[in-house]
């Protein structure tokens, strides 16, 4: 991490939940009022998972909390949003999650500069004796 970075939100659980095999990084879309609620820290990442559709990645179930603030509407809170990566690396990951068992999960979300990132984790589910 370097001193650019501020840490959002971790998903600790993750790497108890899943074998994690590799890491990307990727973009998000998000409204002004998102942004704002994540630099006051108020976004959870329990329960989100990334997957594809029509070629384009997506985060799933993702809170950000509505900003207090905000003087249009909010938009919703766990709606589905769009991850920005390369085509080249869009297309390797996909081929990396068409094995069965395979997910991505997202590990963090913080800022790097002005900018949100996701760290986007390759994930294989661990058996109940592996939870130990």
């Amino acid at each position: 991490m370097s001193a650019l970075e501020k840490i959002i939100c971790q998903n600790k659980k993750a790497h108890h939940d899943y074998f994690i095999e590799k890491s990307v990084e990727a973009g998000i879309v998000l409204s002004g009022s998102e942004v704002k609620s994540l630099r006051a820290g108020k976004a959870q990442l329990m329960d989100a998972y990334a997957d594809f559709h029509d070629n384009e990645l997506h985060l799933h179930q993702l809170y950000i909390e509505p900003y207090s603030h905000a003087t249009h509407v909010a938009p919703e809170p766990r709606r589905t949003r769009k991850l920005l990566m390369h085509r080249r690396e869009l297309a390797s990951l996909q081929q990396d999650t068409r094995a069965k068992g395979v997910t991505l999960v997202p590990l963090k979300l913080y800022f790097k500069g002005p900018i949100v990132k996701v760290d986007l984790g390759l994930a294989r589910g661990k058996k109940k004796h592996d939870k130990r």
